[in-house]
């Protein structure tokens, strides 16, 4: 990109690399169904489409070079613990966001502002280094979303991740208390009591294992007393605001566009224990949480603590919500073992898809809320349609025209169908077609999301499937597949496959925003970093005792200090910034032998500590492309014995 011309995702225009490397080089040498079973339809819609050409509304995902992306996807990137960033519709991965586990490109979990961000023993060691992230959603306002923050869990070690989506990156991850098996999250759309609040403000999370509160060793024994949370954390602060004890598992998320409810699809209402156990129920439920009533009973003092845990524990169990009028909770029955919840971009109905069961389950919120509020009898009477759709259903996306695409495990399909007819169909007429298409996918789909699906802006232009299974999809690589996320383009009547994408296992869920609501940064700020070293004349060698600071600037093609000494034994605390002020020119750190790699970004900075428990000569080196010189962009760490 030349000086001075904006991309469509910049705020401001910045000096580009391309004429960067093209002056500075020379400078530095003197010194990127119609029926269940209906196939017939599936296998003719299922044709791709041709290269080049369009269906419906929807452009190509054959994007020519040079040409940009409409959408960005943010991935889970599953137990590598990241976020990735794809284009689409091209599908190209873009990037690769560290959040819960180690990344040695960027050096996540290397730095010692990475390590604060994701947790440390006392001895300074990351407290832990696996992950297992499943579920991405952003933040909202007025109810589309407005480009401030992405969320991720962890379900194995029930943490919640923060990205910036100014700079791409994590800046901040919560360990939830009193949960394991963190599965689903969703933020919230509005304030559910201040209309003058239309952004979120707060992310709920499920937790799927049951386990005795609190979980110390006692009472193991006694697994009829084992219980799931319903967790609220502060979208802000990242600060853990209450929990709702509950029956059940719960599995994914959602909530209302007014913000008044939020809800969990749930297995495992026996508060079972064994797998055994967890499939005697008929029905199991979608719970719903008055979030206006949970906080003022919060207000109120009626909670409880759980073990060490100061988080406010309200009770949310079946037995003490009975009454309408001041219950705290809901219990919708639906099919048993249901999977996925999803809001219709219209703001009356939440999904539940069966997967047990050949179902989907439409519940009316406005019905809900009928109940809490005395005027509905029965809960289950906000349940408006539930009607067949095909074997395993799982998850539902919408294309804002009234319809829902869901995912048919079992039979590797997914199944356009329109809302209003299943209602319709469900109160009696039989004439009423719900089911509008399906088509094969390759193989057993489980997430779905389409563009701008769970939001007031849902486009129905092109629609994402993750694919568990690929076989016969790749080239052959061992007994290791790749998982495939398909493209399917939703702008017509007839769903079209536009492409097919492998993808590292195992990922989950993801949403797919248009590209204008991000306004990524491409340069930081050099006085957000207290630790900046602003001009290379600031750089040394500084010692207070055994404890050592090396201050250090880079500016290609040099690091500002050509060598530095230390002794054997010393606590070294580098600091280096970037003082590069262009767009893509990032740096590297190496330090041989002592597991030290980093970068920094555009007038960032970052810092490592490290003991200096090996004598000798250690060439510090540049790993990052910068310039013409980067093979002669390093330092020397001499550590004296």
């Amino acid at each position: 990109m030349s000086q001075g011309k904006k991309s469509p995702n910049e705020s401001a225009p910045v000096t580009g690399r391309r004429r960067f490397l093209n002056t500075a080089a020379l400078a530095g040498l003197s010194v990127g169904f119609v029926g269940c079973t209906d196939k017939t339809a599936a296998s003719t819609s299922a044709a791709p489409a041709a290269s080049g050409a369009s269906h419906g509304e929807a452009s190509s995902p054959h994007l020519k070079p040079g040409e940009l992306d409409t959408y960005y996807g943010l991935w889970s990137g599953g137990h590598t613990g990241d976020l990735r960033v794809l284009g689409l519709p091209s599908g190209r991965e873009i990037l690769r966001i560290p959040c819960f586990v180690p990344d040695a490109l960027v050096g996540w979990g290397i730095t010692n502002e990475s390590k604060k961000i994701m947790g440390t023993k006392p001895d300074g060691s990351l407290r832990y280094t696996v992950g297992d992230s499943h579920h991405v959603h952003a933040s909202y306002k007025d109810g589309n979303y407005d480009g401030r923050y992405a969320w991720i869990n962890d379900k194995i070690n029930s943490r919640l991740a923060r990205i910036r989506l100014d700079y791409f990156v994590c800046d901040k991850i919560t360990e939830l208390p009193n949960v394991q098996g963190f599965h689903g999250i969703f933020p919230d759309k509005r304030d559910p009591v201040d209309p003058a609040i239309n952004y979120t403000t707060r992310v709920f999370c499920g937790s799927e294992f049951q386990i005795p509160l609190p979980n110390q060793g006692q009472g193991t024994d006694k697994t009829d007393q084992y219980r799931s949370m319903f967790t609220c954390v502060d979208a802000e602060t990242m600060e853990v605001r209450w929990q709702v004890l509950i029956d059940g598992n719960c599995d994914l998320t959602a909530t209302s566009y007014d913000g008044k409810l939020a809800a969990t699809n749930q297995y495992n209402v026996e508060n079972g224990a064994r797998y055994e156990d967890m499939m005697s129920a008929e029905r199991d439920a979608c719970l719903f949480f008055n979030i206006a009533r949970i906080e003022q009973a919060v207000k109120d003092g009626k909670f409880r603590t759980v073990g060490t845990s100061k988080v406010p524990v309200v009770d949310g169990t079946r037995a003490n919500n009975a009454d309408p009028k001041t219950a705290l909770t809901a219990y919708v029955s639906v099919p048993k073992n249901p999977h996925g919840v999803n809001a219709s971009p219209d703001g009356k109905y939440f999904i539940c898809a069966g997967k047990l069961s050949p179902t989907g389950t439409v519940i009316e919120l406005a019905k809900v809320l009928d109940w809490f509020d005395g005027k509905l009898e029965k809960i289950d009477q906000a349940i408006v349609a539930e009607v067949e759709l095909g074997l395993g259903p799982l998850h539902t996306a919408f294309d804002g025209r009234g319809n829902g695409y869901t995912t048919l495990f079992l039979d590797s399909q997914v199944v356009k169908w329109n809302i209003e007819a299943a209602i319709k169909f469900h109160a009696g007429d039989k004439t009423a077609k719900y089911v509008l298409d399906r088509i094969d996918v390759q193989y057993q789909p489980g997430h779905v999301n389409a563009s701008q699906s769970e939001t007031v802006a849902a486009d129905g232009k092109w629609l994402a499937v993750g694919c568990k299974f690929s076989k016969d999809r790749f080239l052959p690589v061992g007994p290791l597949h790749p998982e495939n996320e398909q493209l399917i383009d939703i702008s017509g009547e007839k769903m079209v496959l536009a492409g097919d994408h492998p993808v590292r296992g195992e990922p989950h869920d993801f949403i797919i925003l248009k590209r204008e609501l991000l306004r990524p940064k491409q340069v930081y700020a050099l006085d957000d970093f207290p630790l900046a070293v602003k001009d290379p004349k600031e750089s040394g060698v500084f010692r207070s005792g055994r404890k050592v600071t090396v201050k250090m600037t880079s500016l290609a093609p040099a690091f500002s200090l050509r060598e530095f000494t230390v002794k054997k034994g010393d606590e070294v605390t580098l600091i280096l910034t970037n003082l590069d002020k262009v767009e893509d020119l990032t740096h590297g750190f190496a330090i041989p032998k002592y597991n030290v790699n980093f970068i920094v970004n555009p007038l960032e900075t970052a810092s490592v500590t490290f003991i200096a428990d090996q004598p000798g000569v250690f060439w510090c080196y540049c790993t990052h492309f910068c310039h013409a010189l980067h093979l002669e962009m390093r330092t020397r760490m001499i550590v004296e014995a």
